[in-house]
């Protein structure tokens, strides 16, 4: 393995928990109940691909989101559905970054959008006082941001170049199958965090990452 210098992190799964089904169900609760059938953690349909990558505006998704599901009901409970599936930053993760900091240049690249940006950052705020992830990585990267989504080539390209990153020397964690296959795609290694494993099973005492990868 080539001495990795830099950790590229996703953002939902791997630091913040979060649980699609609390999402699908609370639409249950408005009416809606094939949810998932248009959004999942493997594939969306293109309002939510157009909304992560900036392309409609959280106005516009709201009323786009009844009309796909042919719903009546407020704007805010179309927001506070659609927010269901954001949980918590465990503390422990959050301390991790910190230490790894250090050793490494992190950086978080996350599709994601500005209504969930804006509620995640709040339970940052509440839970740990920090009002921004860019106080703990060096560059932060949100899909809707830099109008690039993963799994796309371009996406990881364009962090690699915006960091100046050699490929070779960057490692990548996510928790969606068809994101490492992008990464990997993009000649960047990558591990898939999922099942029992959180991102501190990936460092030894020293936080040294653990030369799993073959």
């Amino acid at each position: 393995m080539s001495r990795i210098k830099n950790l590229i992190f996703d953002l939902g799964g791997v630091l913040l928990n979060i649980n699609y089904a609390k999402t699908t169900e609370a639409f249950k609760k408005l009416g809606v109940n094939n949810f998932d059938a248009v959004y999942s953690q493997a594939k969306q349909t293109s309002l939510f691909d157009d909304f992560e990558t900036g392309k409609i505006s959280p106005e516009k998704f709201v009323v786009q989101v009844k009309n796909l599901l042919d719903v009546k009901c407020t704007d805010d409970e179309i927001i506070t559905s659609w927010n269901a599936m954001l949980l918590d930053f465990p503390k422990e993760r959050l301390d991790l970054l910190q230490q790894l900091k250090n050793k490494y240049t992190i950086v978080l690249l996350s599709n994601t959008n500005e209504i969930h940006k804006k509620a995640f950052l709040k339970i940052l705020q509440d839970q740990h006082q920090l009002n921004s992830l860019a106080v703990i990585f060096q560059k932060v990267f949100y899909s809707h941001e830099i109008n690039l989504r993963k799994p796309n080539l371009a996406c990881f390209e364009f962090v690699l170049s915006n960091c100046n990153f050699n490929k070779n020397e960057t490692v990548f964690f996510d928790d969606s199958e068809q994101h490492i296959v992008g990464a990997q795609q993009a000649g960047i290694k990558a591990y898939f965090v999922n099942g029992n494993k959180t991102i501190l099973d990936y460092f030894d005492n020293e936080f040294q990452l653990k030369e799993y990868l073959k």
